[in-house]
């Protein structure tokens, strides 16, 4: 079986990407070895910057999605000494420049964007040998490999494992 875009893990990243090219009009298939989207928890919050992760987002045509999941007042700081004396506060100063967003909230917006073909779930990568002319296959611990026309890695930096 060949694929036009292979991407390997459905992290943020993996699923960021396959959103743009299928707004685009690209077909991309993204394989993953976590059996499901609920096979584990997401981890807490993160920001996303109005430099990188907004822009991408925006790209992927989901900032009203996204706009309804942040948490209001996320930009704040405050830094405490070890007696729990503040030594910095810093208010969310309203921006929108970097809003934090719970990371399950986030990839669900993605996932649900997405045609429900496009994420192949439980198939763990065990090799990837080049083919030439840019081509890949990549191997499985179970079921057929894919040959790839173009591979992108997107491994989830929480969990070792995702995709390799």
């Amino acid at each position: 079986m060949t694929t036009p875009v292979t991407i390997i893990g459905a992290g943020l990243g993996g699923l960021t990407l396959a959103r743009v090219l299928h707004v685009n009009g690209i077909p991309a298939t993204v394989y993953e070895a976590e059996p499901s989207a609920a096979a584990r928890t997401q981890g807490g919050q993160l920001d996303l910057h109005e430099h990188n992760g907004q822009v991408a987002l925006a790209a992927a045509g989901l900032t009203g999605q996204f706009r309804a999941i942040i948490h209001e007042g996320g930009q704040a700081t405050r830094i405490l000494d070890s007696r729990g004396t503040a030594l910095l506060e810093e208010p969310d100063d309203g921006t929108g420049g970097r809003p934090e967003v719970l990371r399950g909230d986030l990839r669900r917006i993605l996932l649900d964007s997405l045609p429900g073909e496009t994420v192949q779930w439980g198939r763990k990568v065990t090799g990837v040998r080049p083919l030439g002319d840019g081509r890949h296959e990549v191997t499985f611990t179970d079921g057929p490999a894919v040959t790839a026309s173009i591979l992108a890695g997107a491994p989830d930096g929480d969990h070792e494992g995702t995709a390799q």
